[in-house]
Formats: structure tokens, sequence, C-alpha cells
């Protein structure tokens, strides 16, 4: 388990009153432990393991041939929003389908998830994008942007994902905490708007 460091402090503002736990789905590589490491305010946790020679032939690392690790059960981090009243708690789920019961684990009790993709391997994502719609759960797609990715109009991305209208779809650069903090942003408008919606009928 290893952690990065942060000098924000560790316990909440008094003037949160929201608690919102997501989660950060998406598969091998998409930058779920990169986007969750970026925004949090605390030392972020990860739970990485090296890779295996075992894990070569069902990991496809064409596109990230760097990666050495793999998240086994989770990432976890936490973003105060302005102006300090709704706390998010993030939880990043491995991406390989072998550990698909983290995900299980992890969803309890979520009021949302981000689907983090690469345009470079949408068919990598279908798998999340299954467990995510089966559980019913408010979500919204994120395609981070890495420096190779070809440009994708978003029309053909919905196409091929087969994306509900009302779904959001935005770019985001896992590495930028801004870029991350407007994708997470996304996804709380999306559920609370469901929310109301579900409300109200």
């Amino acid at each position: 388990m290893t952690e990065s460091p942060s000098s924000s402090p560790a316990y909440l503002s008094e003037e949160a009153r929201y608690l919102v736990k997501l989660v950060v789905v998406g598969g091998l590589g998409v930058g779920k432990t990169t986007m969750v490491t970026t925004v949090t305010e605390l030392r972020s946790v990860t739970t990485d393991e090296v890779m295996t020679v075992a894990s070569a032939a069902v990991d496809n690392l064409q596109f990230t041939p760097q990666k050495t690790t793999t998240t086994v059960f989770m990432d976890f981090g936490r973003l105060t929003l302005p102006p300090g009243d709704m706390v998010l708690y993030l939880f990043g789920s491995p991406g390989q389908d072998r550990f698909k019961d983290a995900w299980q684990d992890l969803s309890t009790g979520a009021h949302g998830v981000l689907v983090l993709l690469d345009v470079r391997r949408l068919d990598d994502s279908f798998a999340a994008l299954d467990l995510v719609e089966r559980s019913g759960l408010p979500y919204c797609v994120a395609v981070n942007q890495f420096p190779e990715s070809p440009e994708v109009s978003e029309e053909t991305l919905r196409d091929h994902l087969d994306l509900h209208p009302t779904t959001p779809l935005v770019l985001c650069n896992a590495l930028d905490f801004r870029s991350s903090v407007d994708a997470l942003i996304a996804l709380v408008r999306h559920a609370l708007s469901r929310s109301r919606l579900e409300a109200a009928s």
C-alpha cells in the first residue's frame, strides 16, 4: 500500500454538510489511480502491486508499456468542493475483470460512478460500462486524453458506447487537477439531477 503526499488537513471542515461517495472505474491503465491521486486533498491510498509474468497473458499493455503495477482492490482519496459544504469520497476500482468482486464492494452505497476510458481502446471499457449499467447507479463517462489519443467526435463515441442521450460525456486529463475536478463535478451534477427527477416522479 502506497501513499502520495499532500499538505491539506486530514480533518473535515465544519462547513461540510454533504458527504458523497463516488467510484472511478475503467479498463486497465486508463488513469483511475492517477485521477484519484491528482485530486485528493489527503494522502491518497492505493493498493498497487507489481504486475507479474502470470498476468501478461491477460493484461493488455500495448498502449501503456511503461506500466509495472496494478490496483488489486482500490484507490482512495477525498476532495472538498467549494465553498466547502460538499465532500467527495473517491474510490478507484481495479480495471481487470478478475477483480470485479472489488467493484461490488466499492459500489455499495455509492452516489455515482465516473467511467474513465481511453479512446485508443474503447472496447476495454465495455466490461466496466456493463457493470455500472447493471448497478443502476448514475454515471458519467470521461475520456482521458493521452498525448497519442486520436480525435473522435462525441457523436461517434456515444454511438460506439451506446450511451443514453442524458448520460454526460466529458473530456479530461487525469494528470490535471482542474480537468479532473470538472469531470467529477459533471458526475455530481448528473447524480443530483437524476435524484431530483426520481423524487419528483
